[in-house]
Parts: structure tokens; sequence; C-alpha cells
């Protein structure tokens, strides 16, 4: 039997306000049992997510998924650090990208994929200065004038 399409999609809509994505990638994500049962409930948040290495090994941080409300004694921790899991090529080029030239690697939306997996969007990205986040604005609200005709 086919899954379903799941609709569990959690965006981090202040990122794209923030940073200019440069480059995108879908990470893995490792959870425990309760996590993933509550990520498919849509009970986790993405705000101020970002990721960083540690060893080699990329983490995500900032990223609370809630406790699970039908779990009992074995609940997680729900603003612990999570393991992203790429493959090694990614790994350096993104380990590299953040040491030289000063970038940052935030979470840009967390998802459950065709093959039941929980998934992480993430983007290698470069801060916003002031006038750009003005600009982003404007540019929002011409295209929405456009569209009411």
């Amino acid at each position: 039997m086919p899954r379903s399409k799941s609709k569990v999609q959690i965006n981090n809509r202040r990122a794209s306000y923030d940073y200019e994505f440069l480059e995108q990638y879908d990470a893995g994500i490792v959870l425990v049992g309760t996590e993933i049962k509550s990520l498919r409930a849509g009970k986790a948040s993405l705000t101020d997510a970002f990721c960083y290495f540690v060893n080699g090994e990329l983490y995500v941080k900032g990223m609370n998924i809630a406790t699970y409300f039908w779990g009992s004694w074995g609940q997680h921790e729900p603003a612990r650090d999570r393991k992203l899991l790429l493959t090694k090529r990614e790994l350096r080029h993104l380990a590299q990208a953040v040491k030289l030239k000063g970038l940052t690697i935030v979470a840009v939306r967390a998802y459950i994929a065709d093959n039941g997996y929980a998934k992480l969007h993430i983007a290698l990205a470069r801060g916003k200065k002031e006038y750009d986040k003005r600009q982003t604005i404007k540019e929002k609200d011409i295209r929405r004038e456009m569209e009411r005709g």
C-alpha cells in the first residue's frame, strides 16, 4: 500500500527575511521515538534554528520539537541539539564555506519525506543588511499590489 502524501511542513519564515540563501540542501535528522511522533503531529518550531559543526559532524541548534502528548516515561528533551545527516562531500563543502567566508547555515523547513523519514531543508546563507531587508519588504508590497489588480 503506497504512503499518503505528508502534509507536515514546519517553515522558518523569518530566515528568508534575515538571510540571503546561497545554496540549499536536504538533510536527514537523527530523532528518538517520541520526537518523530511529535514532528508528524506538526508540533515543532524552527525559529532561530541554525547549524554548527562538532568534530566534522553537523548539528542543528534551536529546533524545538514539543514533547509528545501521549508519551509516558520515554519522553525526549524538546530543545536538544540534533545531528544532521549529509554526505561527506556536502559536509566538507559546508564546513569550508562557513570557516572561510563567514557564512552561516540556517534551518529553512522541516518536513516528512515521501519515504516517511524526517528531513530538514537547510541553506548556506549570508546575513542581510538593514537596507536589503527594506528592499525585500518593498518588493513584497509591490508584488501584493500587483496581485490585487
